[in-house]
């Protein structure tokens, strides 16, 4: 993926739920959802497309897989933002949180994230 095109979004606005053929390599999935966790830290842009694929470790289908080179695609684009965290005087803490209530067309269960500052 070194060499890939970058993508603009990292992940598509329309669903497939074509993919039946089971992943051949399962580990090697695992292995970089895993890796693409430790991204959310710095890149909330990706978060929601990260838990998406986390949510199929257990059986990933080709279909995640695609999601999956999509958001490295999509990183490859945006190597250069990120979240700077600085230190600050004040000791207010902020929190924002979203939710979407079953949503999901897969399975029909809730997604959910927060930031705290």
């Amino acid at each position: 993926m070194a060499n890939c095109k970058p993508l603009l979004t990292p992940m598509s606005t329309s669903t497939s739920d074509s993919g039946v053929a089971a992943f051949s390599d399962p580990t090697q999935y695992r292995s970089i959802v895993g890796a693409l966790q430790y991204d959310i830290l710095t890149c909330p842009d990706v978060a929601f497309a990260i838990n998406c694929a986390c949510q199929f470790l257990h059986a990933p289908t080709e279909d995640h897989w695609s999601l999956v080179k999509r958001i490295l695609r999509y990183l490859k684009g945006t190597s250069t933002h990120g979240l700077f965290f600085e230190r600050l005087l004040s000791t207010t803490l902020q929190a924002y949180t979203d939710a979407d209530w079953a949503s999901s067309t897969i399975d029909r269960r809730s997604t959910g994230g927060s930031l705290h500052m």
